[in-house]
């Protein structure tokens, strides 16, 4: 071929440490416009953002020449200063260390966009425990619980 085409669509849910409700309502809706703006800076499209006051669920288009480690990267770290500078009660504040990364067809973004979006009906049945040990069995991935949690 002469061209490269991609279409690469990435699910990444990432806590806070030791999931600790910080992202509370009045503050939530901020922070996830802002991990829109960061993926936007950094040359990607942000589809859908959301989550609850411990985590959040980030769906984003990406180059291929962004791998999903620094897609991470720059959403947890970029959005880590702005939270510090911007709500100086929340010093606190840290995302935990590791995070998940989804594809995502896109034959199934509609889906995804609806769950994102319906986080907080979600997780008044589900913890963020089993919702996060969910995707990992889904998508087949090994892991040792003992050191899942950190």
């Amino acid at each position: 071929m002469a061209n490269t085409y991609t279409a690469l669509y990435y699910h990444l849910v990432f806590s806070t440490k030791n999931r600790a409700p910080f992202l509370k309502p009045g503050i939530d809706e901020r922070v996830w416009a802002f991990i829109g703006a960061i993926a936007q800076t950094r040359h990607m499209t942000p589809i859908q953002i959301g989550g609850i006051e411990d985590h959040i669920h980030a769906l984003v288009a990406a180059h291929p020449t962004l791998a999903p480690s620094q897609i991470a990267q720059y959403l947890k770290g970029d959005s880590s200063k702005w939270i510090h500078e911007t709500f100086p009660d929340l010093c606190l504040f840290k995302w935990q260390d590791g995070y998940g990364a989804f594809t995502v067809s896109k034959s199934n973004l509609t889906n995804v966009i609806r769950y994102i979006q319906n986080q907080r009906e979600h997780h008044q049945e589900v913890t963020f425990q089993a919702e996060y040990l969910k995707f990992l069995r889904k998508h087949g991935i090994e892991f040792d619980e003992r050191y899942l949690w950190g």
